[in-house]
């Protein structure tokens, strides 16, 4: 266990494994060559998060949130209860393969586990096997929530998906005991931060389309009143002198009239990268897109981690 490398625990619509590299290249030099604390307000699946833990020697401590109450409480839940949460996730694990080949059953399971999460009357350690159970065999790994707060993803088409990764999750619990997790609006995360930080926004992307919306990760949108909010909060981070880099969805390139970022982060540094779109019911729709890396520093130097 010692040398086992934590990675993300869920499949993540939005991920940012694949942006780890564009993010690398664009890491502060000054910042992370020194001991630092790392900050990710909006955590998801947590790549960026693992990758700075399994690579940088010199963070002394990271701070972690999310509004998303069920996914912070399964982050809580490995941190402090993994064999418990690893007994529960085996159960579901053999329950459901022992179903593959009989889909009316499957299907019958899947939605029976759906609606026992959506009373969240399950106690922690239950409904973060739950929370993991429904990514690991809904469509796409894809987290998305009514007005109600309800869970609605339909069950995905995998055979046998692996349930219960018992090793990672032991690493994963063993790499979040530097870990500090919170939950709740993303500002809070200020009160962390110390005078070498180094803050990281995945926010709920801007749609690129009304039908390329899946920002219903919690009960409330993440609107762009909300993403005019955040950028004044990496205003304040700046005039504090913090340094942050930020991902979110280039609209520009669906629409070259649509500025809106480019125009609410005209005092920063603007990158546009490469991407992938991994979540499309039509997989021909699937394939490369920019994104964009938006920073409040200039510094490209290429930082080999400490």
């Amino acid at each position: 266990m010692i040398n086992r490398i934590a990675k993300p625990f869920l499949k993540w619509a939005g991920g940012k494994t694949q942006l780890i590299a564009e993010i690398e290249k664009s890491l502060p030099y000054e910042i992370t060559n020194k001991k630092f604390t790392y900050i990710e307000p909006f955590v998801g699946s947590g790549a960026v998060l693992f990758w700075v833990l399994n690579n940088f020697q010199k963070l002394e401590r990271a701070v972690i949130n999310d509004i998303n109450e069920d996914l912070i409480n399964t982050y809580k839940t490995i941190a402090s209860r993994p064999s418990e949460l690893i007994s529960i996730l085996e159960i579901l694990q053999n329950e459901y393969h022992a179903l593959e080949g009989n889909e009316e059953n499957k299907k019958l399971y899947y939605y029976q586990k759906r609606n026992l999460y959506n009373t969240r009357k399950e106690e922690q350690s239950g409904q973060a096997a739950l929370f993991i159970f429904l990514n690991r065999t809904c469509f796409n790994g894809l987290y998305r929530v009514n007005s109600k707060n309800f869970y609605n993803v339909p069950m995905g088409g995998y055979k046998k998906p692996t349930i219960c990764d018992r090793e990672n999750i032991l690493a994963v619990s063993n790499a979040l005991q530097k870990v500090e997790i919170l939950c709740g609006d993303f500002e809070q995360t200020l009160d962390f931060a110390n005078n070498k930080s180094l803050f990281y926004f995945d926010p709920p992307y801007k749609p690129l389309s009304e039908t390329s919306s899946f920002n219903s990760y919690a009960k409330d949108d993440f609107n762009d009143n909300e993403q005019i909010r955040l950028k004044d909060f990496c205003s304040k981070l700046d005039v504090l002198n913090h340094s942050w880099i930020l991902s979110n969805s280039d609209v520009k390139g669906k629409n070259i009239n649509d500025n809106f970022f480019d125009d609410l982060y005209s005092d920063f540094k603007i990158q546009r990268v490469d991407a992938r779109r991994s979540i499309n019911a039509n997989p021909e729709k699937r394939g490369s897109l920019k994104e964009l890396l938006i920073t409040n520093y200039a510094n490209e130097q290429a930082l080999q981690p400490a």
